[in-house]
C-alpha cells in the first residue's frame, strides 16, 4: 500500500495519535495538531488511493457541473486561502472548468472538483510542515481501518493489510459521510447519487429523483451530462442542449412540498453578532429546564427577528406565530407559486442585491440563529425534539442551504429545455420498487419511473451502523444507541475511551447536532479535537513497526 513517511522513528517517549480519514475534518485535525500541539507521532489511515481529498470532492463521486455549496470566503484556510491557491493556479486549467482567471472573486462557487484538489495539496504541505516542526507522520493509503478498540493499555486500531495493529494514545474517527452501498445486480434504484450513479450508464428515460435540495440536483446533473451540455449564454444564464437521440428523457424531482431552495445570499461574513440572542441568553434559556425550552427559545427568537427586520415581522404576522407554524408561513410564499416561477424571481432579486451588496434583514438574522438556537437542542425534551425537526429545524436548514445561483439557473434551463419538472407529494405517500421501475403512490396517483434515485442527503446513524465491530460491541454494552460524546466530541462510552477517542464522524452526531455540517463545522471540530489531544495523558501505548517508506 503507498504510504508517506517521513522520519524512520519510532518516537518513543511522543504522545500517538491515529487519524482515521483524511476528509476535512481529518485534514483540520492535524492543521490544528501542528499549530498547538508539541511534536508527537501521527499514523494517518485513508481507505482511498488518495489522502486529503474528501468523499464529496473525489473525481469519481463528482463531475464539474457539480458546485460546492460554499465560497472561498467561507472556507477555513489551511495552509493558504482557497482564492489565493486559485489565483495561483494556470489559467488554461481553470478555463477547463469555464473559470475565467481574471474574474476570480471570493464569493464564487466554483466546482467540487477543484475544492478537492485544494484539499489534496494543502494536505501534503501539511504534511511536509509537520515534519520540518519534528512530528513523525506515517499516511497509509488504500488502507480501511477494520476495526478498533479501547483497552486499558490504550487503543488497538487494526487496518486492512496491516499485518500488526497499531497502539495508539488517542484516535480520531474523522471518517465523514457515510452512503448505502451500491446495489450492484440493477441500476434502476439507486439509494443515494453516491451509490454507483456516477459511473452508471442512464438511458433517456422516465426518471424520478426523491428530493429536491442540492443533492437532488446533483442527482440530476449525473443524469442530463450523459444526455446533453449547458451552453453559458451570460447574463441570460445557461441553455441546456439535449441530443436528438435522448429526447425521451425526462426528469422528476419530488418531495413533500415540491418547493426547490432559493439561491444563495449576500451578508456580511463573518457573521455579525445578534443582540438579543446571545451565548448568555441561551445559557439561561436551558438553566430554566426542558420544560416549555422550545417555547422560551422562540419567543426569544421572536424579538430578535423583529428588532432586525420590522416590516418583515408585521407582514409574516409574526407575533401571532409560535415555534410549530413558524415553518408554514416561512415556505407560504414558495408553495402558493409555481417552483420554477418562484426561482426566476428568487434569482433576480439575488443579483440585484449582491451588485449593490445589499442584504435582507429577515434572511441574515435567520442564518445567524440557527448556530445560536443549536444550543437548546440537546436539552429538549423529547416532545419538544420532535416539534423543532418538525418546525423550526427544516426553516433553518431551508435557510442556511440556500444554493449556488449558478445550480438554480441550470435547473430551470432543464425545465426551459422541457426536461424537468417538480412534484409535490403531500404528507402521504409511498413509494414501491420492483426489478425494473419504481411506483410512487401520492394520494389517488400513481407515478411509475424507471430509473429512481434517493437524494435526500446524509441520514443520521446510529451506534449500530459503525464499521468498527469491536468498538461498536463496546458501546452497545455500555447502553449508547446513539453515540455518548462530549462537547469536546471525546467519546463519553465505553469508561475506557474517554480522554482516548475524538468522535468527529459527522453522520452519528446529527441527532443532537442537527446543524452538525459543512467545511466550518469541519473546522471547529479538528480544532476542538486537537486541544482535547493537547490536554490527553500519553498512555502506554507503543507504535508497532510500521513499513517500508513509499511515496504517495
Amino acid at each position: 500500500m503507498p504510504v508517506i513517511s517521513g522520519k524512520k522513528q519510532q518516537g518513543k517517549g511522543m504522545k500517538k495519535v491515529a487519524i482515521i480519514g483524511t476528509g476535512p475534518t481529518g485534514i483540520y485535525t492535524l492543521l490544528s495538531l501542528i499549530r498547538h500541539h508539541p511534536p508527537c507521532s501521527v499514523t494517518i489511515f485513508e481507505q482511498t488511493a488518495e489522502a486529503g481529498v474528501g468523499m464529496p470532492y473525489r473525481r469519481e463521486a463528482s463531475s464539474p457541473v457539480m458546485l460546492a455549496n460554499i465560497a472561498s470566503i467561507e472556507i477555513p484556510p489551511v495552509m493558504t486561502t482557497y482564492i489565493a491557491w486559485l489565483r495561483a493556479q494556470c489559467p488554461e486549467r481553470l478555463a477547463g472548468f469555464g473559470i475565467t482567471a481574471s474574474a476570480l472573486h471570493e464569493r464564487q462557487f466554483l466546482p467540487r472538483i477543484l475544492l478537492g484538489d485544494y484539499f489534496r495539496q494543502q494536505f501534503l504541505q501539511l504534511v511536509d510542515q509537520a515534519e520540518s516542526q519534528g512530528f513523525i507522520l506515517h499516511v497509509h493509503t488504500s488502507c480501511q481501518v477494520t476495526d478498533i478498540l479501547a483497552l486499558p493499555e490504550g487503543i488497538k486500531v487494526t487496518a486492512q493489510g496491516r499485518p500488526v495493529a497499531e497502539w495508539v494514545d488517542f484516535a480520531v474517527i474523522a471518517t465523514g459521510h457515510v452512503w448505502p452501498a451500491e446495489n450492484t445486480r440493477r441500476h434502476t434504484f439507486f439509494p443515494s447519487p453516491w451509490s454507483g450513479l456516477m459511473k452508471a450508464s442512464v438511458p433517456a428515460c422516465r426518471v424520478g429523483i426523491l428530493g429536491t435540495s442540492l443533492s437532488a440536483i446533483d442527482a440530476a446533473m449525473a443524469v442530463v451530462t450523459q444526455h446533453g451540455h449547458f451552453c453559458e449564454n451570460g447574463v441570460q444564464g445557461p441553455q441546456f442542449i439535449l441530443r436528438d437521440s435522448s429526447r425521451s428523457l425526462q426528469i422528476v424531482l419530488m418531495s413533500r412540498s415540491g418547493v426547490l431552495p432559493e439561491a444563495d445570499f449576500y451578508c456580511p461574513i463573518p457573521y455579525q453578532p445578534l443582540q438579543l440572542v446571545t451565548p448568555e441568553a441561551i445559557a439561561a434559556l436551558v438553566a430554566g429546564g426542558s420544560a416549555g425550552l422550545l417555547d422560551r427559545a422562540f419567543r426569544l427568537m421572536v424579538q430578535e427577528i423583529t428588532l432586525a427586520d420590522p416590516l418583515w415581522s408585521r407582514q409574516t404576522g409574526l407575533e401571532h406565530l409560535n415555534a410549530d407554524n413558524f415553518c408554514d408561513a416561512w415556505f407560504a410564499a414558495r408553495r402558493r407559486q409555481d417552483p420554477f416561477s418562484y426561482a426566476r424571481k428568487n434569482l433576480q432579486d439575488t443579483r440585484l442585491n449582491t451588485l449593490t451588496k445589499y442584504t435582507v434583514p429577515w434572511r441574515y438574522v435567520i442564518l445567524r440563529l440557527h448556530e445560536a438556537i443549536a444550543g437548546i437542542v440537546p436539552h429538549l425534551s423529547p416532545e419538544d425534539s420532535v416539534r423543532f425537526r418538525s418546525g423550526l429545524a427544516r426553516v433553518f436548514i431551508d435557510n442556511y442551504a440556500a444554493i449556488p445561483p449558478q445550480s438554480l439557473r441550470r435547473l430551470l434551463a432543464l425545465h426551459d429545455a422541457g426536461i424537468l419538472t417538480i412534484l409535490p407529494l403531500g404528507q402521504d405517500y409511498r413509494a414501491r420498487k420492483y426489478s425494473n421501475k419504481t411506483v410512487i403512490f401520492a394520494g389517488e396517483t400513481q407515478h411509475i419511473y424507471d430509473i429512481f434515485i434517493d437524494a435526500r442527503g446524509q441520514k443520521p446513524l446510529k451506534t449500530r451502523d459503525l464499521p468498527f465491530p469491536g468498538l461498536r460491541k463496546q458501546m452497545l454494552n455500555s447502553g449508547g444507541e446513539i453515540p455518548q460524546v462530549a462537547g469536546n466530541y471525546l467519546l463519553l462510552e465505553p469508561a475506557s475511551a474517554r480522554g482516548h477517542i475524538a468522535f468527529g464522524a459527522l453522520p452519528y452526531l446529527m441527532h443532537d447536532r442537527p446543524f452538525i455540517q459543512g467545511l466550518t463545522v469541519s473546522a471547529e471540530i479538528g480544532e476542538t479535537i486537537a486541544n482535547a489531544i493537547l490536554h490527553s495523558a500519553p498512555g502506554a501505548a507503543e507504535l508497532q513497526p510500521g513499513p517500508e517508506e513509499g511515496h504517495v
